[in-house]
């Protein structure tokens, strides 16, 4: 028994059991996230185009057989809509078929560079509450060890440990519901663009087959 009390002591004056490492870690990854948050708006604002007028515009240009001027045209910006379009356009002398194989390698490229980070805001936002929930644990184990010690004042020593350990468990919520918000939104976000850029490639697309139909009929 004295072995096990011994070794109970010991563990728990390990470093590990002091819960007060995991509101820093936790005060740390929120940091992080709103960093993700604030640099994924900015990107996503530096890269917003009208992508209605984009494809009113290519539509104009390949209607009049212009694929220069259209390339031109949408070389303009760097966005998700008009970079991959872009990318079949320039290679368009390859035939539909040939496009549309680029077009989808294209948004895939796209779509990895518009969702980066992304995954770090899922992370936090699920595994923030455990890690919160560990630090409560960790004050628990805490609390009740100074109880086992000193028997004096032990309700309110008892009391005062468990209620600054729940501390843990709340700022755990508080990093994870809004990582959580922002990720759905950025997904969101991209999912929309995304739907975007593939209007603007049917566009060019469509040019292409009626171009390839009408050279075959002739």
């Amino acid at each position: 028994m004295n072995h096990s009390n011994t070794l109970v002591q010991t563990l728990m004056s390990l470093p590990i059991f002091e819960a007060e490492w995991v509101l820093w870690l936790l005060i740390g990854l929120s940091l992080a996230s709103v960093a993700v948050m604030v640099e994924r708006v900015i990107f996503y604002f530096r890269h917003k185009v009208d992508a209605d007028a984009v494809r009113m515009k290519l539509d104009q240009y390949l209607g009049e057989g212009d694929f220069e001027g259209a390339a031109s045209y949408l070389a303009k910006f760097d966005a998700l809509e008009t970079n991959v379009a872009l990318f079949g356009l320039r290679e368009y002398q390859r035939g539909p078929d040939s496009v549309e194989e680029l077009l989808s390698g294209a948004e895939t490229r796209e779509k990895l560079r518009y969702s980066a980070r992304l995954s770090f805001l899922a992370t936090v936002g699920s595994n923030a509450p455990f890690i919160g929930l560990f630090g409560t644990v960790l004050g628990i184990i805490r609390a009740f060890g100074d109880l086992s010690v000193s028997m004096e004042n032990a309700g309110g020593s008892v009391m005062a440990g468990i209620a600054e350990a729940l501390i843990a468990t709340a700022v755990g919520l508080l990093v994870a519901i809004p990582a959580v918000i922002a990720y759905n939104a950025f997904a969101g976000k991209v999912k929309t663009i995304a739907g975007n850029g593939e209007l603007v490639s049917r566009t060019l697309l469509s040019h292409l087959k009626a171009e390839d139909t009408a050279t075959r009929e002739a």
